[in-house]
């Protein structure tokens, strides 16, 4: 399954949407940008499984349309970077699910009986 862009969206036709809230590498280079989402190159990058995780948890929960602000914020644009500051709380606001991304924790599934 292919993640892509999707072309820019108002407020009024914006699909129901996941967000994904995140720590960034400390070493930029390891991140996917905005020019890279979707090409062999961002997909090779240890950043990329941040876009892997958040696409399979929305596929699980049936939402279609996931929204992540270092692949979905053209930084090379001051206007939009701007304008995504100014909007971050109420993107996160409006998301139906919001999936937090940490690589350095673990999670342990338990089984019924409550065992770890």
């Amino acid at each position: 399954n292919q993640v892509s862009l999707t072309l820019d969206l108002h407020d009024d036709e914006r699909p129901p949407y996941a967000i994904l809230s995140h720590t960034r590498a400390c070493d930029n280079s390891q991140e996917v940008t905005f020019a890279a989402v979707g090409t062999a190159a961002g997909q090779r990058k240890p950043g990329n499984e941040k876009i892997r995780f958040c696409a399979e948890q929305a596929r699980k929960d049936d939402v279609n349309h996931f929204w992540v602000d270092i692949y979905c914020i053209n930084k090379n644009s001051h206007s939009e970077l701007l304008e995504a500051i100014t909007s971050m709380f109420r993107w996160y606001q409006n998301a139906v699910k919001c999936y937090i991304y940490l690589p350095d924790v673990s999670a342990r599934k338990r089984n019924h009986e409550g065992d770890t």
